[in-house]
């Protein structure tokens, strides 16, 4: 995978999403701008989502903490399944957060929120997560072909190349987002090495089934600059074990 040239860039690419959803009223708070945006229709997608057998398979998940997926994080834990969010930035040595429906202080609703999961959600290290079923992940903009776009850190991808590396993500791992159909483009959108692609589509309308694609095969090292590496400590660890040569799921 490759950015195409001559495509709009990415960050031109949320701008239009983003303005788009601000002024069409589709956005919610705490808005669209510089971020994974709320929508309305978020828990109808989030519904639409748990009807899906691939959803009914899935016991384990690791989703995001942004607005728009709270439904999905809250109807996970009040059926039961082990959900794990990443600490901000990853910037734990424990930097994914577990919350176990059976050992909760929290309602559901409340411990699904980003405030809730720092205080009911149990730090833990990646090598001790078991395998994830299903990701569920925040996006901008993505198209049918399962191309997606995020809010532009590069935290996601990152997530997903350690799951990945550490052998907690695989080829049977299904990759699901919930948005507003504002952000389903008809056209090609740029990605690049590092990019992984989702499985499936879901609105408050449609759920749209993408093509299986070949994924990041782990980190790209020469993506990743040395305050990058530095300042996640997970990171950090690969590296000096890349290096020895003894990094592998």
């Amino acid at each position: 995978m490759g950015s195409l040239t001559g495509m709009e860039s990415k960050d031109a690419i949320r701008r239009r999403v983003w303005a788009d959803m601000q002024s069409r009223g589709a956005a919610r708070f705490p808005g669209a701008q510089g971020r994974i945006p709320n929508f309305v229709g978020a828990e109808a997608a989030a519904r639409r989502l748990a009807e899906l057998p691939e959803w009914k398979r899935a016991g384990t998940l690791k989703c995001n903490p942004d607005f728009p997926q709270l439904p999905v994080r809250t109807l996970a834990l009040q059926e039961g399944k082990r959900i794990y969010m990443a600490v901000p930035r990853l910037r734990d040595e424990r930097p994914f957060l577990l919350l176990d429906p059976q050992d909760l202080s929290l309602p559901p609703r409340r411990a699904a929120s980003i405030k809730g999961a720092g205080f009911a959600g149990r730090p833990v290290r990646i090598d001790d997560m078991p395998h994830i079923d299903l990701i569920v992940c925040g996006t901008v903009a993505v198209n049918r072909d399962g191309v997606r776009i995020g809010k532009g850190g590069g935290y996601s991808d990152l997530e997903f190349a350690l799951t990945l590396q550490m052998g907690v993500v695989d080829g049977d791992t299904l990759i699901a987002t919930t948005v507003h159909p504002l952000q389903v483009l008809d056209e090609e959108l740029p990605e690049t090495a590092s990019d992984f692609r989702v499985d499936l589509v879901v609105t408050p309308e449609e759920v749209i089934h993408c093509p299986r694609s070949p994924r990041p095969k782990g980190i790209v090292w020469e993506d990743l600059d040395d305050s990058r590496i530095d300042g996640i400590p997970v990171l950090k660890a690969l590296a000096r074990e890349t290096r020895r040569g003894r990094v592998g799921p």
